[in-house]
């Protein structure tokens, strides 16, 4: 691996520093400076870095030098790299850190990212967290906690700024001028609510500013209001604001109370998450394991691991039902992987756009009909042609016409059942309330390889004995 920094490259060819996160230089020089002690000179190197950088930074290094690294800046630690961090990092990290130290850094942070840094404490740990939190902070945090996991509840952050509908602009202006201490450190609108503290507007600032002060406030604001409830999915927030192009949105209460908002940056961890929950979820993985212990990732990807086992040993057994046939015509052997492995790459590249279009609510009740069609024409045409191929192949391979039809005739049919299944799977799924990313693709490998050989070896049963 080169010594260099890592560097993009331009149109021109020329070699461009990166501008975000650590290039491999900055880890490799840390660790030795944690290694030999030069305290001064790993100062020098980690003043400056942006809080995301230096998250980067602790998730690259050894456990070790993680250790040390931590031990030397906890004192003046921003609590922002904290957020930055890998679950499994700064489950690690807090780990190091006294009940009173997590509490401090819940107290400096947005309520958002508080509740999500409380929830990485261990749970003998958390009461003890709760108990140095100031009462107010205290209940923020429990109330959170009632909502339903990975929910706009959790996801939202309380601190917001709202108006009623009858003040001036002037009036909203010199309000939040005055209670600059409290208001959220970034924020894009202000809330318009009523006496019941519903909203009933929003106003971008840009808005706000090119206005005058005597303007009243419900004259330009806007009533289309996008809002999320506190036990909305944060999937479901996260296609809220792709579908209107969102900045912020309002979260309500079972009532219509607005209890806090949604930002747009909030959102992009989101749509991270669930697509990589998806990715690792079809790959028969549970949670990003990256940087978990050995023996916590092998029993993670154990039961999947055995699933797997249990899928392929029914294959095995279809196969054993034509072990006459394979042993008159060897060619059987040889061949049947093919029409197995061209199934279950058809059904899964099917399988992926089907899991996908569910996520992004693309695929619905009333397109399915239409899609599965759609998919089962492709599996169909793909199946034709690539049996022209393979026919052809297997008829010169081995001089017999016969084998050449037999896997022809057996590729259609894998095929067209791999675009059928590929996207009925994940709709079967879904109806029965199971997330599709999870089975789908252990039992489309098991329906391409048993009806792959079954097709292939039953028809060379018949037409070659």
């Amino acid at each position: 691996m080169s010594d260099q920094p890592d560097t993009d490259e331009d149109t021109t060819g020329q070699e461009i520093e990166r501008s975000y996160g650590v290039d491999e230089s900055l880890v490799r020089t840390c660790e030795i400076a944690l290694s030999v002690g030069r305290v001064d000179e790993l100062d020098g190197l980690i003043d400056g870095l942006h809080a995301s950088d230096l998250a980067d930074l602790l998730e690259e290094l050894s456990s070790d030098s993680r250790r040390l690294l931590f031990d030397h800046v906890r004192d003046r630690l921003d609590p922002e790299v904290l957020t930055h961090l890998d679950e499994a990092v700064r489950e690690e990290v807090l780990e190091q850190l006294a009940p009173a130290e997590v509490a401090a850094a819940i107290t400096e942070l947005d309520t958002d990212d508080a509740i999500d840094l409380f929830e990485g404490v261990a749970e003998a740990d958390q009461a003890s967290v709760l108990a140095r939190l100031s009462p107010s902070d205290r209940a923020i945090v429990e109330q959170a906690l009632t909502y339903p996991e990975d929910s706009a509840g959790r996801l939202m952050q309380r601190e917001l700024v709202t108006v009623p509908k009858d003040w001036s602009v002037g009036n909203s202006i010199d309000y939040m001028r005055e209670r600059a201490a409290t208001l959220p450190r970034d924020f894009y609108e202000i809330y318009v609510v009523d006496d019941d503290r519903r909203p009933v507007g929003t106003i971008p600032l840009s808005r706000l500013m090119r206005n005058q002060r005597d303007v009243r406030i419900d004259d330009i604001m806007l009533t289309d209001i996008r809002s999320a409830y506190v036990e909305m999915d944060q999937e479901e927030a996260g296609l809220m604001f792709r579908q209107y192009a969102l900045l912020s949105a309002p979260v309500v209460n079972d009532v219509g109370q607005l209890v806090g908002v949604i930002t747009a940056d909030d959102i992009v961890h989101v749509i991270h998450e669930e697509a990589e929950e998806d990715i690792m979820r079809l790959g028969g993985v549970q949670e990003d394991d990256f940087y978990e212990a050995v023996l916590d990732t092998t029993r993670a990807r154990f039961s999947w691991l055995l699933a797997n086992l249990a899928t392929a040993i029914v294959a095995s057994l279809v196969i054993s039902l034509f072990d006459a046939a394979i042993e008159k015509v060897v060619a059987l052997a040889i061949l049947m992987p093919i029409v197995a492995s061209m199934g279950g790459n058809a059904g899964t590249q099917t399988l992926t756009v089907a899991v996908r279009a569910l996520a992004m609510k693309e695929l619905t009740a009333t397109n399915a009909a239409r899609i599965v069609g759609k998919e089962a024409i492709v599996g169909g045409i793909n199946g034709l042609l690539f049996a022209l191929v393979m026919g052809i192949v297997a008829w010169l391979w081995f001089g017999v016409p016969a084998i050449g039809f037999v896997i022809a005739a057996a590729m259609v049919f894998n095929l067209l059942v791999a675009g059928l299944a590929g996207v009925t799977i994940p709709l079967a799924l879904e109806r029965m309330r199971i997330d599709p990313a999870v089975g789908s693709a252990v039992i489309l490998t098991t329906i391409t390889d048993v009806v792959g050989f079954v097709s292939f070896l039953g028809l060379a049963a018949i037409v070659l004995l």
